[in-house]
């Protein structure tokens, strides 16, 4: 018999010394999905005239994510033209009329063209951009009427922190943000140290998550200073503009009558612990000339926020404008010091602030939870939202701010999917802000429709005083149709985006009730050659009584009798307070099978049944935590989705490969560590040790030293030892997620190599913690490729190679 060597195989049987590998690509039946093209994003002008269709870009090379990057204080800038480093690129744009369906082509383009933040202008006459070139980023519009784009201003913009540019209520007017005209030159970094790098706490708590790309010296500091520092500039796009503030602006935001900016600029001093949206932050008002209008507050570092998923800092927070009056400020202040362990019976407290400010401010509402966001509506209504991480309930609470009257409309779980009664719709004020729809004092709402039978989604409308509801429209199978925006509230006309398992996602225009329905867009099926690919369902139960569900894929021709599959489980865990929604339904079987660089679907093209989206569950109700029975109900949930598959004849339970990113890594590795259930696994930017992530993971807000056997449980490191089947682990060099590390793998690896384990780590420069780079995503599914073809689904010819096969 012909011996196969494969470069994965050597790993199984001897220790190997790091090697440099050539970037390879996978089998042609995946590499052409990679290679498919992509399907445009779209945008609705405010007045639902227009969509703006932008091409997205292929993936970047590697010699791109190769250039120049600067990680500090949370973010990642690219030092060449002072924006974010490897953003995602428009490299095309159209406009189609919806009154004619036509497509028109706009002119003068800059060349290549590389689009970030485009925006229609309130009138909806105007489409703003910025084109990121290598050494700046630059300001363009299109004006609509003419189908042409210009340049608007001569400055470079400043993409670093806060929003790069607003439009002002008159169409007329930007405000963006500038890269100093007078800057000095990039500071220098010292060979020798001034003196050591010193932290210092006097006994206060300061529990802080594990971040990362932290400042880390005084160097750090001025190199933060010299690329976050920015202009805010106010252009006239017919011609002048004027500097108008000065600093490191984490935002500017107009007042809704547009002749005051609420003003948000960091200052020193800065942490070594936190990212920069912790740093101390002073808040003003200002004129259109820039002139002081009011020093609202200075927030100190806010490095002391207490543990907990519900804490918040001490002080006023979350300044911004009333949408729906000309110059009204609010802000909310906790009431419990900002802890969630301490016991009160008012949460928060929103207060405002009308201008000119000379007046104290009002306190608008309390509320019994934390405050979660507000949809204003006008001086009689607008609706409060409320949370409480530790029983997860959620509350709308619909206010009167004329009044202060309150009603709770809305008092469920947010876990209860099947009780969600949607978003309400919103729609251009006269501000040009947007705020709730209201006709004849009812709202409407659009939500996903969660239900037995799979997300079904829905608009209706809600009467404001009787809070009766009445469907005006549900997406009806074996498609599946969700509301982009409502076009016209008397007629209910609304543009949809519809899909079904064989049609690529379209953009509709439908009436509710007339069974009219035009086609506005007709993007391609992007990857004929699965459009085949049979997609259905599963629901099955979990030992313990909870439901689940998993999207099964087989590949095309297939039929029962071909006999059971090897099989590729793809999953990430979430945690529940409640089995019974736990067991809900998510998602659809009449959704187009879309397949992202990520994605576990391209091997369906190789033979494998795919189970994804499995669910995995893990609950722990009343005083229980869910973590506290993680692994069991974990490998509960895995074993339940093989038998069912099994029962069905399409898993060959002795033929089930396991694999997730991020979580799912660890999800994994711990299914390794602690079943038989999988032939080989693959973990894709996890994170394997807790006790490097002490003040609390994911959904677990207790700290280590709150629940160190937790810790201990759930870390697949503790259980190296364990993981015999073989495992491939890959992680992004530059993986800059809170707890994701590359050390984290890095260890692991170690850990099980050096219980005689069999694993392959791969670690992929320049990488985050998802995959960019073309050569890095073709690389990365080769590599599973291998392992799924060398232990999942082994020929006769390769069991002979495999040791212990």
């Amino acid at each position: 018999m012909k011996r196969i060597i494969l470069p994965f195989l050597l790993s199984a049987s001897v220790s190997v010394t790091a090697q440099d590998f050539s970037y390879q690509r996978p089998p042609d039946d995946i590499a052409k999905l990679v290679e498919a093209p992509l399907t445009p994003t779209v945008f609705l002008s405010h007045d639902n005239a227009w969509i703006m269709l932008l091409d997205k870009s292929d993936y970047p090379s590697i010699e791109e994510l190769s250039r120049p990057e600067l990680r500090i204080a949370g973010l990642r800038i690219n030092p060449e033209n002072f924006g974010p480093s490897r953003p995602n690129y428009m490299i095309g744009m159209k406009l189609k009329k919806l009154s004619d369906n036509t497509d028109y082509t706009i002119k003068n383009l800059p060349s290549p063209l590389l689009i970030s933040n485009a925006s229609f202008s309130p009138d909806s006459k105007k489409v703003a951009f910025l084109q990121n070139n290598a050494d700046k980023i630059e300001l363009w519009v299109v004006d609509i009427a003419t189908l042409t784009a210009s340049k608007i201003t001569d400055r470079k913009i400043s993409d670093v922190v806060g929003t790069p540019y607003s439009w002002l209520t008159d169409s007329q007017h930007i405000l963006f943000a500038a890269v100093p005209a007078d800057q000095k030159s990039m500071p220098q970094k010292s060979r020798v140290p001034a003196g050591p790098v010193i932290e210092e706490n006097l006994g206060k708590k300061a529990p802080n998550r594990t971040y990362q790309d932290l400042l880390k010296s005084p160097y750090d500091e001025a190199l933060f200073e010299y690329y976050a520092t920015s202009e805010l500039v106010l252009k006239n796009i017919g011609g002048e503009e004027k500097v108008i503030s000065a600093g490191i602006h984490t935002g500017a935001s107009l007042s809704p009558d547009n002749n005051l900016i609420l003003v948000k600029k960091l200052h020193k001093p800065f942490s070594y612990l936190v990212p920069f949206n912790r740093f101390p932050q002073r808040v003003q008002v200002i004129d259109r000339s820039g002139a002081l209008v009011k020093e609202v507050i200075d927030i100190p570092l806010t490095d002391n926020i207490p543990n907990g998923f519900n804490a918040v800092q001490v002080g006023p927070r979350g300044h911004a404008w009333r949408a729906d009056k000309p110059a009204t400020l609010f802000w909310i202040e906790a009431q419990d010091g900002g802890d969630p362990k301490v016991k009160v019976d008012t949460r928060d407290k929103v207060f405002e602030w009308n201008a000119p400010f000379t007046t104290t401010p009002a306190e608008l509402v309390s509320t019994q939870l934390r405050y979660a966001g507000v949809t204003w509506g006008n001086d009689n209504v607008a609706w409060i939202y409320e949370f409480w991480w530790n029983d997860r309930k959620e509350k709308v609470v619909q206010l009167n701010p004329s009044t202060k009257a309150k009603k709770v409309i809305v008092e469920k779980s947010s876990e209860d999917a099947y009780n969600d009664p949607g978003n309400v719709v919103t729609a251009p004020n006269q501000y040009g802000r947007y705020v709730m729809l209201i006709q004849d004092n009812q709202v409407f709402l659009s939500g996903d429709g969660a239900s037995p039978e799979g997300d079904l989604p829905f608009l209706d409308k809600l009467d404001l005083n009787t809070g009766k509801k009445t469907r005006l429209w549900r997406c009806q199978a074996p498609y599946y149709e969700f509301m982009i925006d409502l076009v016209d509230p008397k007629k209910i006309t609304f543009v949809t985006s519809r899909e079904s398992q064989t049609e690529n996602p379209n953009i509709f225009l439908r009436t509710a009730n007339s069974g009219k329905l035009t086609k506005l867009t007709n993007f391609p099926h992007p990857y004929p050659q699965i459009k085949d690919v049979k997609k259905q369902v599963l629901k099955y139960k979990r030992e313990d009584g909870v439901d689940l569900t998993a999207d099964l894929y087989l590949p095309p021709g297939y039929k029962k009798e071909d006999g059971p599959l090897p099989t590729l489980f793809w999953a990430y865990p979430e945690e529940f307070k409640s089995k019974g929604n736990a067991g809900q339904v998510k998602g659809s079987q009449y959704t187009f099978t879309k397949i992202s660089s990520g994605s576990p679907i391209f091997w369906v093209t190789r033979g494998y049944a795919i189970l994804n989206n499995a669910t995995i569950p893990i609950v722990g109700e009343g005083e229980e935590e869910p973590n506290d029975t993680y692994v069991k109900q974990l490998v509960a949930s895995a074993k339940a989705a093989i038998d069912y598959g099994a029962s069905l004849g399409v898993v060959d339970p002795k033929r089930v490969g396991v694999g997730g990113h991020s979580y799912g890594a660890f999800m994994t590795a711990n299914l390794l560590a602690h079943s038989d259930l999988f032939k080989a696994g693959i973990a894709r930017s996890g994170a394997y040790n807790r006790t490097l992530t002490p003040f609390g993971f994911q959904s677990e807000e207790r700290t280590y030293w709150e629940a160190p056997d937790i810790y201990h449980q759930m870390s697949p490191f503790t259980y190296a030892d364990k993981i015999k089947e073989p495992i491939l682990l890959i992680h992004g060099e530059a993986d800059n997620n809170s707890g994701t590390f590359p050390m984290q793998t890095e260890r692991f690896y170690n850990a099980i190599k050096g219980h005689g384990g069999t694993a392959r780590y791969v670690l992929l420069p320049y990488e985050s913690h998802g995959y960019r780079a073309k050569e890095s995503i073709m690389h990365m599914l080769w590599e599973m490729d291998r392992m799924l073809e060398t232990y999942v689904k082994p020929t006769e010819e390769l069991k002979a190679v495999i040791p212990g096969k």
